[in-house]
């Protein structure tokens, strides 16, 4: 696993995992993607809700964006399964320093490690984050 390239995102992060009704595991993906490259982010968020609903052994799922739901900020996300719209994952599409983070969040029982492994695979920076 790659080591924590922010701190402060890290920190944020964990302390989105607190117990809660699900016990919850964290991704953080970096990205060189600039506010100009959505079409990128798009492509990406859907090649990553694959690897998520694989290692968390979910099935087939969709990505809601929430455009019609006033509790979703923009740039936020759930996979959801197809067959009974189960949650599977979230995410955020942070733009900090001029490139976008994307933090995922998904029940801790999916596998972290090979989700870890496979994501870094696909050439992406990964910083894993577990929650208690």
């Amino acid at each position: 696993m790659s080591d924590t390239l922010d701190d402060d995102l890290y920190r944020r992060t964990k302390a989105l995992l607190e117990p809660g009704d699900i016990q919850l595991n964290g991704l953080i993906v970096h990205t060189d993607l600039g506010s100009d490259e959505d079409l990128e982010m798009h492509e990406l968020t859907v090649e990553l809700n694959d690897a998520i609903a694989e290692h968390a052994g979910k099935g087939e799922t969709y990505i809601y964006a929430g455009n019609d739901d006033t509790n979703f900020a923009s740039n936020q996300f759930h996979g959801l399964t197809l067959e009974d719209d189960e949650f599977v994952w979230e995410c955020q599409q942070l733009l900090r320093e001029g490139t976008f983070d994307i933090v995922f969040y998904y029940e801790a029982d999916a596998d972290q490690d090979a989700l870890v492994a496979d994501v870094e695979e696909r050439g992406y920076r990964v910083t894993s984050v577990l929650g208690d």
